[in-house]
């Protein structure tokens, strides 16, 4: 029996997902004020979006409708706990062992690190057996990725794919998914180990940007590494990226790491907030 759930997924292989993603992103980078203004209510009444938490509450400010779902908060709305700290507001969907190699992707599916860090066996040997962290951002949570520990910036690797969508019906359903989408992989080094971030591309996620340089995807059709002249080195809790429309953010670590207990389960995953403490720093 074909569920709704693997319906949905399966709708998604025939869809022109970067087409789709590029005209999303033409409409939401829209400045005739009448239509973005429009967007941006709707998108705030339907996902019951709370304003008083942005620097700027008034949603008529935003030049766009990109500029609004990229919002900067204010600096006490998201505290800082102690350890290695979530790095985006969302669902931790999946987190633990890595295991030979290989991560839960959902119930029943694992994929390989190696796939998900652009075919590059070496760096993936580093997390044979680290742990791993994913986090979901819906469409109404806050979108910038910050920095779980401090860390310096070894490398970032754009890799191409599909845009499938990354919600809770399409990674039980479509194997190897993280692997399989648009991503930038981003290695750091910290006082723990070695650490790699990996922002995943999603359905209508029209970019993908980071503060070092700006927009970065979309890019060509081909796995790019790129290395700075200049070390760049962020602060644990510093802003690292943002997604221009929802996507997920795994995270890997060479060393073995026992998530601390968090907040209630929220749709299959434990809902988590930027600052939040993940894990104890030792």
């Amino acid at each position: 029996m074909v569920t709704p759930a693997k319906l949905f997924a399966l709708i998604q292989y025939p869809i022109p997902h970067h087409l789709l993603s590029r005209l999303v992103g033409c409409l939401a980078e829209c400045r005739v004020g009448w239509l973005k203004n429009a967007l941006i209510k709707l998108f705030i009444k339907q996902f019951k979006v709370d304003m008083s938490e942005a620097v700027e509450p008034d949603p008529a400010v935003y030049p766009t409708f990109n500029a609004f779902f990229t919002r900067a908060l204010r600096v006490d709305a998201r505290p800082l706990e102690d350890g290695l700290v979530c790095p985006a507001d969302g669902t931790l969907s999946q987190w633990g062992r890595i295991e030979e190699g290989r991560l839960i992707q959902a119930k029943g599916h694992r994929f390989n690190i190696s796939e998900l860090l652009g075919g590059d066996p070496l760096r993936a040997s580093t997390y044979r057996n680290g742990s791993f962290a994913t986090v979901y951002l819906s469409p109404k949570d806050y979108h910038r990725v910050h920095m779980p520990l401090a860390g310096t910036l070894t490398e970032m690797v754009y890799v191409p794919g599909r845009l499938f969508s990354v919600n809770d019906s399409t990674t039980r359903h479509v194997p190897g998914l993280f692997a399989r989408n648009e991503r930038l992989v981003c290695h750091f080094e910290t006082e723990q180990g070695p650490m790699v971030m990996v922002l995943v591309g999603a359905m209508i996620v029209a970019a993908i940007e980071t503060v070092w340089s700006g927009q970065v995807t979309p890019l060509s059709g081909r796995v790019e590494r790129i290395r700075f002249d200049q070390p760049i080195t962020l602060e644990r809790g510093a802003e690292m990226g943002r997604f221009k429309l929802g996507s997920t953010v795994v995270m890997a670590f060479a060393n073995p790491l026992e998530l601390d207990a968090v907040s209630p389960a929220r749709d299959g995953g434990i809902e988590v907030r930027m600052g939040q403490q993940l894990a104890s720093a030792s």
